[in-house]
């Protein structure tokens, strides 16, 4: 096996996954253009606000990959490369993208309403409180992981105080695209520019970043960038998305797409070794069984509760036509499992021990290394490419924290909230806890907490509660799809393996941490454990309406 055969195997799949089975799930569940979408009904200008198709396949794409689909296969491929081509390719087509366009459908055909309002539609409002207080639990975590990750990315200094220019070069870039996603928004907002325009603009902003963050890097320590993050995303989850989350999206989208034309064209031109041993073990030491450990080291690029998250939570209030689900969700998910793949292939690439001795030290930087050797082939500056392909992953990363934050926000909300009680007449204990403001301090906070102790130490829970959220949110579509009489038997199969998979990997969590007693994994216990019998929880209400017969299928039964 070598890397161009990989990657032609996996767009082959990947192709054939949306042109066929992507197509018939819409056909099967149907889609009206004609409909008005909850982007204009409810248009608010806060989190209602059609977009065009490409801004939005913009932000879902960079808010469900984050760091994930790199480093996931990059730390799975202690078991070689098969199992996790195979499990990236399946669980990509009939897993996660599946999961992501119900999720998508769900919300849209309900006024663009969150997973948890289905689920208090569908299954009852006991519940939505469950599910929205693990959706908050589980927030908590995901802005955690990849807030340390982007602080890592941002490290001015090594270890012994030397200064990491590529390091320094990425956080002024980033930083500097947060100020002209906001001089973009605003523009995009009152001018009627066409888009083409807007399209240059945007890319001369994006080259401008780029070349200043070359030309200026930026040198802070780790613990400070924690700080500075932070702040970034307590604002950025309570600011209209019009003003920074879509601007910011449509900047990175292109960054983003160059960073996978690049490796793509580096593939394509070096066809590099594949040196990973096919398979090694079933079980690896220091880091357990490939099952579970497998299925949920690799989320993001096969499945991901996250997604269901996104799509409901905020791309859903911003498609302008229910066509556009299907290449926004499904296509979205899709370019993820080929960035997964791509990822594989670029650790792959190196020798035993190569990676190491380079000093990559992260799965970011053994990617980012990688793609820079086989476009150095080419002619191409090792320094350059290394550096601006860790910056489209630390672009990843923040997009899916501007957007993991703004969700945990308002599963925050939605758990004391009740349509029974209007505003006026709330209790000041609940004004407190359903306000914006409220509701962002606590949940970064406990964020904060957990992100000082590394993301290495929360990845495996992580992991383990994004793919029980996935089992859920499947849950959630089934019986959405059984009560208003469409086929949701293709969800069936994956939600039961999910379940299987996470819940195996939260009971031998659990049991690591109750053997390794010290104050950070007490904290980690606490959040598994209550993970754990939530998702239980919601897993059997869900199961039951799922056994319930809908009145057309009792009419059925007694006419026959």
């Amino acid at each position: 096996m070598n890397g161009l055969l990989m990657m032609i195997i996996a767009i082959v799949v990947l192709g054939a996954g949306y042109l066929v089975y992507g197509r018939w799930l819409a056909k099967k569940w149907g889609i009206d253009p004609k409909t008005k979408t909850p982007a204009y009904e409810l248009r608010d200008g806060v989190d209602y606000e059609p977009a065009d198709t490409h801004v939005v396949f913009g932000h879902q794409f960079a808010s469900i990959a984050g760091a994930g689909p790199i480093n996931g296969p990059v730390q799975a491929a202690v078991f070689g490369w098969v199992p996790v081509l195979l499990w990236v390719l399946i669980g990509g087509v009939f897993f996660g993208a599946v999961q992501d366009f119900s999720a998508m459908y769900a919300s849209v055909k309900n006024k663009g309403r969150t997973i948890g309002y289905i689920i208090e539609e569908y299954i009852g409002k006991v519940g939505k409180k469950l599910f929205l207080l693990f959706c908050w639990l589980f927030c908590i975590l995901v802005v955690a992981a990849f807030a340390d990750v982007v602080a890592g990315t941002f490290n001015g200094f090594a270890a012994d105080g030397a200064r990491i220019t590529a390091n320094g070069s990425v956080a002024t870039t980033s930083m500097l695209f947060i100020v002209e996603a906001v001089a973009l928004g605003f523009l995009l907002r009152f001018s009627k520019m066409n888009k083409w325009v807007n399209t240059l603009i945007a890319i001369a902003l994006l080259v401008v970043g780029v070349a200043v963050g070359l030309a200026l890097p930026v040198f802070i320590p780790a613990n400070t960038w924690h700080i500075i993050v932070f702040i970034y995303i307590m604002i950025a989850s309570v600011v209209p998305v019009w003003a920074l989350l879509q601007p910011r999206d449509y900047l990175n989208s292109y960054l983003l797409v160059f960073m996978i034309l690049a490796a793509v064209v580096g593939i394509m031109a070096t066809n590099p070794s594949i040196n990973l041993p096919a398979f090694t073990s079933f079980t690896v030491a220091g880091t357990g069984n490939l099952f579970p450990i497998l299925f949920v080291t690799i989320a993001c690029g096969a499945v991901s509760g996250f997604h269901a998250l996104v799509s409901s939570g905020t791309a859903s209030k911003q498609i302008k036509n229910e066509k556009h689900m299907l290449p926004v969700s499904f296509g979205a998910m899709l370019m993820e499992s080929l960035l997964a793949v791509i990822s594989l292939i670029a650790v792959a690439s190196f020798a035993a021990g190569e990676a190491a001795a380079a000093g990559y030290s992260t799965p970011t930087q053994v990617f980012a290394g990688g793609v820079a050797n086989f476009l150095e082939k080419l002619g191409m500056p090792h320094n350059i490419i290394f550096t601006l392909i860790n910056l489209a992953v630390s672009a990843f990363a923040l997009t899916s924290l501007d957007s993991v934050a703004r969700i945990g926000r308002l599963s925050f909300q939605e758990l004391f909230l009740d349509a029974s009680i209007k505003d006026e007449d709330m209790k000041p204990w609940r004004k407190v806890v359903t306000n914006k403001y409220f509701a962002t301090v606590i949940t970064l906070v406990l964020a904060y907490i957990l992100a000082k102790m590394g993301y290495k130490n929360i990845w495996p829970l992580f992991g383990s509660a994004n793919q029980l959220l996935s089992a859920l949110a499947l849950i959630a579509c089934a019986v959405y799809l059984k009560k208003t009489n469409r086929k949701g038997w293709m969800l069936w199969i994956p939600m039961v393996i999910m379940l299987c998979v996470t819940l195996t990997a939260l009971v031998q969590k659990i049991i690591t941490l109750i053997g390794d007693p010290t104050a950070g994994n007490i904290l980690q216990l606490a959040f598994a454990t209550a993970l754990f019998v939530l998702g239980v929880i919601v897993a059997v209400l869900g199961f039951r309406r799922l056994a319930e017969k809908t009145p057309q299928e009792a009419q059925e039964a007694q006419n026959a």
